[in-house]
């Protein structure tokens, strides 16, 4: 199964370690997600998915058009895209 673009990142709060996704397909808690430079098509990483917050409330699966927080294990930048593994 192909890789899936669950969306993209528009904010990066360096000191939480917290990404925020524009969400444009679902996905869960327990995902892989793998983060792309936009353009290059350059992998940064991926990462298994252990929490998942909209306006700052824990939550387990996210539906289009939500803007969601991810803790992540490395910087990422606006623009990067998202998608989810398998």
């Amino acid at each position: 199964m192909a890789d899936k673009k669950v969306g993209a990142i528009s904010h990066y709060y360096n000191h939480l370690g917290v990404a925020i996704i524009e969400v444009k397909s679902p996905f869960s808690v327990g995902d892989t997600l793998k983060f792309v430079k936009h353009g290059s098509g350059e992998e940064i990483f991926q990462q298994v998915i252990s929490s998942i917050q909209e306006d700052h409330k824990p939550i387990d699966k996210t539906k289009k058009g939500m803007s969601v927080g991810i803790k992540v294990d490395k910087i990422v930048h606006e623009g990067v895209e998202v998608f989810k593994v398998g």
